[in-house]
């Protein structure tokens, strides 16, 4: 077992010019433009990127959350890199890192010390870009992270209420890494080592790059096919166009055998090259073995924690991906729908490092994912996923080729618990429920989802076990490509059995959104009154917020949907939204005049009757259950949601979700 380490500066990567020195380096090859603090952690990736940059011996810096309200001096205080600027807008898109789904401006930012806010500009990647192409136009600008990933075509931007341009326009860069950045900058590296000019970088995969054909050949790649989407400028003039373009780009995201996609922006062209396969075991492992130190840089010791990194501080990242392809979710769209899987060798020995962590008291907060619960999970037969188009592999129905089984799964969290400093491991992430029902998973072992199930109530929980059915209406379930709430329901029985043989006393918390297109107020009542009489009594749940490259945005902007170019219905005014999420909220004393008047309105004095009935009596003798907010940014390292549970005793560990 490792002995606990004692950090010196230079075990992180270098952030001025006097740790610059202390390395007795003379130059710099990359320098890394972050909107977060710098937390050497591998959730976070620009601290990601840095260490996969320093692994192929390059001389790597990295200048966090750099001022843009004085002389900019952050931008030239290391002056220039032999190869190329990287910038991202950090861990989250900085709009949602900055405003709340109301478009108020957030009191806290969690990838701050102190949670400071103003330290991170709006739309901040393509700010850095800027400033660094106007302070050095002959060095090469490559951006990255959630930011460029999402918006790296004609997007809707919610904050702004306009649809604009591939971000390679806004933000002047040269080239735009999309998704997970380990493959595409080995080979990129590898050319420039070599000493192939920057500017001659057009077809590496998972890239963008914006070509003017008065200037340049597009370069025809053998074996690749190529597909042009509509032009930005035709986006412009029709939102029907526009939503027309999402299908192409969706599945050509999430095929494994993609094309090219090609759009017109003004007189230049975009270029999406296809992406690079999923990683392999061994290359995600390579990603996550680096050596970390796992601490935020020493430089904040006097400013504060930094929430994000508190929340996640001993938590484990066991696999990326997610195959749901959630219509509000931006998961897909940036870590892909195909699962990498880290060996249980490497998450063991990441396990290792945390155990021997000084402050560390026994508790994991969180082994998990975007999903927790799709470790190891993929197509029995890769030749059908090969030529798959399917956005999603478990809506409408599981894949009868998808491999759902949970043992590898269960086999790790066994292995885990029985490293001797690990007190108990949770599971913050949240869970596929639908997963675990063998009436919807059919093929799939009943007793095999038992005993996962069975695993994680026992050993894995601290009072609340949270799963996302989302809502309880059909037509908005199907949008959202969630199945039916009848599966919930199903879950709830086996939770309750479970909860009661074992006598644990567990808490069951489903996530909820309101205004989700195709959602009505009847929607919102029914949910009320269902989830009602299951018991529950739903607290700090979220309203749906629009954010680029998914199929509810541009629902939400277009009034289409995508894939049918059928009209499409959805709550825009803040009216609409304030009225639908009032319905989650029915027992409070404010709210009831304004339901009776709604159903009375409506013609549905049979939820009247259910959710407000005139002895009350439901008051008297429900269950409480609450409900945690969660918000539909999955641009946090690993988690789609994560927010504080029960904390386990004498623990002073805040665990995610």
């Amino acid at each position: 077992m490792q002995e606990t380490k004692k950090h010196q500066l230079t075990d992180w990567l270098p952030t001025t010019n006097r740790e610059v020195k202390i390395r007795g380096w003379d130059y710099l090859d990359v320098i890394l433009f972050s909107g977060d603090a710098y937390v050497d952690h591998p959730s976070f990736g620009p601290a990601v990127i840095g260490r996969i940059l320093e692994s192929y011996g390059l001389r790597v810096a990295i200048v966090p959350q750099p001022s843009v309200n004085d002389n900019l001096q952050d931008f030239e205080k290391l002056g220039k890199p032999r190869l190329f600027f990287g910038c991202t807008g950090g861990c989250m898109d900085p709009m949602v890192s900055n405003y709340t789904a109301s478009k108020k401006r957030r009191d806290k930012d969690a990838y701050t010390p102190n949670g400071d806010k103003g330290f991170r500009p709006d739309y901040a990647t393509s700010v850095y870009s800027k400033i660094l192409k106007e302070k050095f136009p002959d060095v090469p600008v490559l951006i990255g992270g959630i930011e460029a990933s999402l918006r790296r075509v004609t997007h809707y931007d919610y904050w702004s209420d306009k649809l604009l341009p591939t971000i390679l326009e806004t933000s002047k860069a040269d080239m735009l890494v999309y998704g997970m950045g380990e493959q595409p900058l080995r080979e990129i590296v590898e050319l420039l080592q070599k000493g192939v000019p920057f500017s001659s970088l057009k077809n590496i995969k998972q890239t963008a790059v914006l070509i003017d054909e008065n200037e340049e050949k597009i370069p025809v790649v053998k074996g690749w096919e190529d597909v042009t989407i509509n032009s930005h400028e035709a986006c412009l003039k029709d939102k029907k166009t526009f939503a027309s373009n999402f299908k192409t780009i969706e599945q050509e995201s999430n095929k494994l055998k993609a094309r090219r996609i090609f759009q017109k922006v003004a007189d230049k062209t975009l270029v999406i090259n296809p992406p690079f396969p999923t990683m392999t075991e061994k290359e995600i492992d390579g990603s996550f073995d680096l050596p970390f130190t796992r601490l935020p840089h020493p430089k904040y010791d006097k400013r504060g924690p930094i929430p994000a990194y508190e929340m996640i501080k001993f938590s484990i990242n066991i696999h990326r991906g997610c195959f749901g392809g959630c219509s509000f979710c931006t998961i897909s769209a940036h870590q892909g729908k195909f699962i990498a899987s880290r060996s249980q060798e490497s998450v063991l020995k990441e396990i290792d490092k945390v155990a021997n962590m000084p402050d560390f008291k026994g508790y994991l907060s969180d082994i998990g994912g975007p999903s927790a619960n799709m470790y190891q999970m993929k197509g029995k037969v890769q030749e059908i996923c090969d030529k798959c188009v399917a956005p999603s592999c478990i809506s409408p129905v599981i894949c009868s080729n998808l491999d759902t089984s949970h043992k590898p799964l269960t086999d790790l969290y066994q292995a885990v618990d029985k490293h001797p400093k690990i007190k108990k491991s949770f599971i913050g992430s949240g869970i596929r429920h639908d997963m675990l029902v063998p009436e919807f998973n059919k093929n799939a072992d009943p007793k095999e989802l038992d005993a996962y199930t069975e695993e994680v109530m026992t050993k894995h929980v601290s009072g609340r076990l949270k799963v996302a059915p989302e809502h309880t209406s059909d037509p908005v379930l199907k949008l959202m490509r969630k199945p039916s709430f009848t599966y919930f329901h199903k879950f709830k029985e086996r939770f309750d059995r479970i909860n009661i043989k074992k006598k644990l006393n567990l808490q069951l918390i489903p996530y909820f959104i309101s205004s989700h297109p195709a959602s009505e107020v009847e929607d919102m009542a029914n949910l009320a009154a269902e989830t009602k009489d299951m018991g529950f009594q739903l607290e700090q749940v979220q309203g749906f917020t629009p954010t680029p490259m998914t199929v509810a945005t541009v629902i939400y902007y277009s009034g289409y949907h995508p894939y049918t170019l059928k009209p499409t219905k959805t709550p825009k005014t803040k009216k609409e939204k304030e009225d639908q999420h009032k319905f989650f909220f029915w027992y409070k004393k404010e709210n009831k005049d304004w339901i009776r008047n709604t159903l009375n309105k409506v013609g549905r004095p049979d939820l009247l009757k259910k959710l407000l009935p005139e002895n009350n009596s439901w008051k008297k003798n429900k269950t409480k259950h609450k409900t945690a907010q969660h918000t539909f940014d999955d641009a946090i390292p690993f988690n789609r949601r994560k927010k504080k549970v029960s904390r386990a005793p004498k623990s002073k560990n805040k665990l995610r979700r």
